[in-house]
């Protein structure tokens, strides 16, 4: 892994001069200007505060963007972690949110060493998107409080909105007013804007000057600390085994987590500027940025893909991108803490809805249920519900466990098509052979004979409509399982002691190796087995008597 991380350096900075400083330069600071609201936003929906979500853009801007698999990769917290750690830290505490994620940097290394960059591409795109938009409900749901003012108890998504019906829903006007006002502005704001002032850097500069202003009583960010350690961060002295073995499902949840989030935008990166995503790397530069990142009072991070999609139209060259990043966010936070500190959270929230909409994959969704494909949808609504209801690892097995489900039901699928033999039709005219096979009749089998088709060949006896010979084709089997070669072997028994010659034709070597393994070739003899229904047809075989 070494070796090949040098030698992406090499490749990376071979012919580096001051111009492609200057690009990476640019592009960093281009991408703090975006990190800097969402960085935030992201570390007070976690559960924690906006020094958290700064913290750990910085730290991970650092550390993981020198280590990264792929020099574009922007990494810091992001809402759909976020929407993960809420449950987390409802249940542990902030400190239980730390040791989580130190734990799930551990797994992460693990799973770059164990070389399982590539697990993703075992789950499957609807999984994905219904996740991605149970996620966006989650964050939506996450920030009513903020956005209207209101308080809501429970530690969980659903909880919190039932809990509406006792404590009652009575939303603050100045609270509303601002939430909504950076809703509209995000969504109002020009794109060809974007390239100079993103417009949730605008919408929150807005409704911070808007409250200082008119001098609001609205709930603030708070202060900021001028330090990348804060005081409330993990103590390795605090951690106990106990502890950690309590919360090994929720850093497992992190850390799959980040390998979705991450992989997936790599991929996409990696697509947009023709370099491959180096996905063990990746997960190693994961790893060790989550294992530092809650000694610095940092909360779990990712790769990021709005970030990094700007850092990629930026004109970034290099990984120093990313360091440039976090260096611009460390600059804001020393000179702007007094400011940032009166950001309202109204604005903050708003900025997440507008985030949790846009989280969605919404041209996926329409060309799923726009051309009907039943299995996807089941997958994205089952996933879906299972994020909202549940928390990321149950939403991933559920989601998982339908697509094998499907995908077994679909791939099991048994056809069988019967055609009475016509000899002129292939061409036979021999009086003999014509006489013999008058009453034959073929049977194209088409699909695995597995468990789950038993009961489609059980009913093949049933349309052989008094026959005296089936040529049973085969061709069309790729695979023949215990008890699907249990039945076959019963209804040829069957068969034949009612005096009907079977013959079977064109087996792929898997099916003709599991007739040997058994029974069924030495129970039908050799000369029972052909190359084709046209071979078979060529052979003067005996006429058949019922055997006992």
């Amino acid at each position: 892994m070494l070796k090949h991380y040098i030698s992406d350096l090499r490749r990376e900075f071979k012919g580096y001069n001051g111009k492609a400083l200057g690009q990476d330069l640019m592009a960093g600071l281009t991408v703090a200007a975006v990190a800097l609201p969402l960085a935030l936003a992201f570390g007070v929906s976690s559960g924690a505060d906006a020094a958290a979500g700064l913290v750990t853009a910085i730290v991970a801007g650092i550390i993981i963007s020198l280590l990264s698999g792929g020099y574009y990769q922007i990494s810091g917290p992001t809402g759909a972690m976020a929407a993960v750690l809420v449950s987390v830290g409802a249940a542990y505490g902030m400190q239980g949110v730390f040791l989580a994620g130190a734990m799930s940097g551990v797994i992460l290394i693990l799973a770059a060493v164990l070389h399982l960059g590539n697990l993703t591409s075992f789950v499957p795109a609807p999984v994905i998107t219904g996740f991605t938009s149970g996620i966006a409900v989650v964050i939506a749901a996450g920030q009513i409080d903020n956005f209207f003012g209101t308080a809501s108890e429970g530690a969980s998504t659903i909880g919190k909105l039932l809990s509406y019906g006792t404590l009652g829903f009575h939303p603050d006007m100045a609270t509303t007013a601002i939430g909504v006002a950076c809703v509209l502005i995000m969504a109002l704001f020009p794109k060809k804007w974007n390239a100079v002032v993103p417009g949730s850097l605008a919408a929150i500069v807005l409704a911070t000057a808007a409250t200082i202003a008119l001098d609001l009583d609205v709930a603030t960010v708070g202060a900021i600390p001028k330090s990348l350690l804060l005081d409330n961060r993990l103590m390795a002295s605090e951690i106990s085994l106990p502890q950690a073995t309590a919360l090994l499902g929720a850093a497992f949840s992190i850390a799959m987590l980040n390998m979705l989030e991450s992989l997936l935008c790599g991929a996409s990166a990696g697509r947009a500027t023709g370099v491959k995503l180096n996905n063990d790397q990746e997960l190693l530069a994961q790893g060790v940025g989550n294992l530092l990142l809650p000694f610095f009072g940092g909360i779990p991070a990712t790769a990021a893909l709005a970030r990094t999609s700007v850092a990629v139209k930026s004109g970034a060259r290099t990984r120093l991108t990313g360091v440039f990043h976090a260096a611009g966010l460390l600059i804001m936070m020393f000179v702007l803490a007094p400011v940032i500190s009166r950001v309202p959270l109204a604005a903050l929230a708003g900025v997440l809805m507008v985030t949790a909409w846009r989280m969605n994959e919404w041209h996926a969704i329409r060309y799923m249920f726009s051309h009907r494909f039943k299995d996807p949808i089941v997958k994205f609504l089952a996933t879906m519900a299972a994020t909202i209801v549940f928390d990321l690892t149950v939403a991933i097995v559920v989601g998982v466990s339908i697509a094998l489900v499907l995908m077994v039901a679909r791939l099991s699928h048994l056809q069988i098509n019967y055609e009475k033999v016509d000899m002129a039709r292939v061409g036979i005219t021999d009086a003999a052979l014509c006489s013999r096979y008058g009453n034959a009749m073929v049977a194209y089998i088409t699909g695995p004979l597995l468990f789950a088709n038993i009961p489609t060949l059980e009913q093949l006896p049933g349309h052989l409509d008094g026959c005296d010979t089936l040529l049973l084709s085969m061709r069309g089997v790729p695979q023949l399982d215990m008890s699907g070669a249990q039945a076959l072997m019963s209804i040829l028994q069957s068969l034949r002691s009612e005096g009907v010659d079977v013959a079977l034709c064109g087996l792929p070597s898997s099916a003709m190796e599991m007739m040997q393994r058994s029974g069924i070739y030495d129970m039908m003899g050799a000369g029972n087995f052909y190359w084709s229904v046209e071979r078979a047809l060529l052979d003067h075989r005996p006429r058949p008597e019922a055997v006992a």
